[in-house]
């Protein structure tokens, strides 16, 4: 009798240590995250992860698409090359929706926008490399023809560059699998169009 009663006694806790361990193991994976990363989205299955590498890319690259879109449509009435005017046209159809993305997801995240603003050039762009300075633009905007064209492509060659860095950040730091999706594809495509621009301004 004593057995029996010492045998269950032995069971009904191995039962009680196994059922502490499951639910111990079934309670992790909704908390464990990295150190400076947030949940977003709202249900389990549409949740992502973000982090203030992701906050900052998105904040600072909102205003520098902005000014590259503000440059690319300068050309429709100041470039002479037909293709001068294609690429620019290019510019601004890739980056108004990034921009629009951009926004998107600050506001899942609960973090402020950048606000859009003319002359971006005099805002303080500490850490936002490529950004072209007020006289800068003045100088762009004042240009026709060839001068134009070379402005042009010369100033977004750096702006491209800039844009790249950022996204290079982006992919070594960010936690959100859309930004970083994203400074993917500016690097790619940005890469490309500094190389069609070099063979631009090699000509003019």
């Amino acid at each position: 009798m004593k057995r029996t009663l010492v045998r269950r006694a032995v069971l009904a806790g191995a039962a009680l240590t196994a059922a502490l361990l499951l639910a111990a193991c079934g309670g992790s994976d909704s908390h464990d995250q990295m150190p400076g990363t947030h949940p977003a989205g709202g249900g389990p299955s549409g949740a992502a992860a973000f982090n203030d590498a992701d906050v900052m890319f998105a904040q600072m690259m909102i205003p520098h698409h902005q000014q590259a879109v503000e440059m690319a449509a300068l050309a429709g009435t100041r470039a002479a090359a037909p293709e001068v005017k294609t690429l620019a046209g290019q510019i601004k159809a890739a980056q108004d929706p990034e921009i629009q993305a951009m926004r998107g997801w600050l506001t899942a995240w609960g973090r402020p926008a950048p606000t859009a603003s003319h002359g971006m050039g005099g805002m303080n762009h500490g850490g936002m490399p490529g950004m072209m300075s007020d006289a800068d633009m003045t100088e762009l905007e004042a240009a026709t023809g060839n001068d134009f064209d070379k402005r042009f492509c010369t100033m977004m060659i750096a702006h491209h560059q800039g844009a790249i860095a950022m996204a290079e950040d982006e992919l070594a730091n960010g936690a959100s699998s859309d930004a970083k999706a994203l400074a993917q594809k500016i690097i790619a495509a940005q890469q490309a169009e500094i190389d069609t621009m070099n063979k631009i301004v090699a000509r003019l």
